[in-house]
């Protein structure tokens, strides 16, 4: 992760600063993966109402922010 950080530091300089949607954008796609890991290991996590709530928050929120930091970096 650290080494992709200082990647888009470096490319920033010659194209604007596009790094907060790159850091998003991760953010992301780790909790993608964490998600669909649990649920792949343990079907019945998200039976609960207050979690699957909680997840599809979480979701909302960094999907909101990745469009945000896609808008705030365009060229």
């Amino acid at each position: 992760m650290l080494a992709f950080l200082v990647f888009a530091a470096e490319g920033a300089a010659d194209h604007g600063s596009q790094t907060p949607f790159y850091v998003a954008g991760a953010v992301l796609a780790a909790w993608a993966v964490l998600v669909g890991g649990i649920g792949v290991l343990r079907p019945a996590f998200a039976d609960g109402e207050g979690v699957a709530r909680t997840v599809l928050a979480g979701t909302a929120v960094l999907v909101g922010v990745t469009i945000a930091m896609a808008i705030v970096t365009a060229n």
